[in-house]
C-alpha cells in the first residue's frame, strides 16, 4: 500500500486496493484469511467471506471446490456452519475468481470487511 501505511479510512483503503493488481490483491485476500482465521477463527473467514460476496453456504462450498479445495475436507460444525480447514482457506480465492463474477470486487470487498481488524494488526 505504499510508505504511508495502510489507509486512514475504509474508503481510502478500498481506494487502494482497487489500484492493485490481482496477484497482489489475491495474496493479501490469502494472508488475510490465514491471518484472520487464527485470531477469529474458520467461522468468521466464512462468514466474512459470505458477507462480501453475497454468496450462500451452498455457493461458498462451490467456489471451494473450484480453487482446488478438496471436497472431502468440507464439513459442518456442532451449529451447522459450512466449516473447512484453515490450511485450505486460500482455495476460496482462486475459486471466487474462476465462478464469481465480479470476483476482484469480492476481494475487495472482503478486505474492506477487515479492514478494523488489519488495522488493529
Amino acid at each position: 500500500m505504499g510508505a504511508t501505511g495502510l489507509a486512514s479510512t475504509r474508503d481510502e483503503y478500498r481506494a487502494r486496493l482497487r489500484e492493485q493488481p490481482d496477484d497482489q490483491l489475491d495474496a493479501w485476500a490469502m494472508e488475510a484469511m490465514r491471518d484472520i482465521s487464527i485470531r477469529r477463527g474458520v467461522l468468521a473467514v466464512l462468514r466474512d467471506l459470505r458477507a462480501a460476496s453475497g454468496l450462500d453456504e451452498r455457493e461458498l462450498g462451490k467456489a471451494f471446490a473450484a480453487g482446488g479445495g478438496p471436497p472431502a475436507v468440507v464439513g459442518r460444525d456442532a451449529g451447522g456452519n459450512l466449516i473447512v480447514p484453515a490450511a485450505t482457506l486460500h482455495c476460496f480465492v482462486r475459486g471466487l475468481r474462476g465462478i464469481v463474477p465480479g470476483a476482484r470486487e469480492v476481494l475487495v470487498e472482503y478486505l474492506v470487511e477487515n479492514y478494523d481488524e488489519l488495522v488493529y494488526a
